[in-house]
């Protein structure tokens, strides 16, 4: 069983597919960074999306985004979370949740790991408020209305988007 109270390195891995990365993401890995010794952001594929940028273009734009933060790595996997996490040596998830909407399939996602992986423990870190509304889906949305999604996501993400839409 993890014990919270011992003094071994805490790794913690923040999962998702970052399609793309937005300011509400960078503000779980920022809380995420200064509670775990380690964050491990881990880039997945999601096989029932169909994403905008490729598993390497998310992966490039995190670590762009993330960059000077020392405790922070930016990793990409297929498969079970909970065989990466065992690859990883961690035993603790971090998800996001932004309203009560979220809290019952991250709920159904945590109670899975747990029975696939019972010292996997999950942390649930809420955003800023002024990032409660956010969400990848809702940046491709406006994107693909051409919208200006440049107060949602960092100016390179931005600029990447922008290039699509043309």
């Amino acid at each position: 069983m993890y014990n919270w109270l011992t003094m071994k390195k805490r790794t913690a891995v923040y999962p998702g597919s970052f399609d793309p990365v937005t300011f509400g993401h960078l503000d779980i890995i920022d809380r995420a960074s200064k509670i775990f010794d380690h964050v491990i952001v881990g880039v997945f594929v999601h096989s029932a999306k169909k994403h905008m940028f490729s598993l390497d273009q998310r992966v490039a734009m995190l670590k762009t985004a993330l960059k000077g933060r020392k405790n922070v790595t930016v990793d990409c996997f297929e498969g079970l979370l909970v065989d990466y996490m065992k690859k990883k040596s961690s035993k603790l998830v971090i998800r996001g949740l932004r309203a009560i909407s979220d809290l019952e399939y991250e709920f159904q996602i945590a109670a899975v790991n747990r029975t696939l992986s019972p010292e996997i423990e999950t942390v649930f870190l809420m955003p800023r408020q002024r990032y409660t509304y956010l969400s990848s889906s809702i940046v491709r949305d406006i994107a693909h209305f051409r919208g200006d999604v440049s107060k949602l996501v960092p100016p390179h993400v931005s600029k990447a988007i922008a290039k699509l839409k043309r």
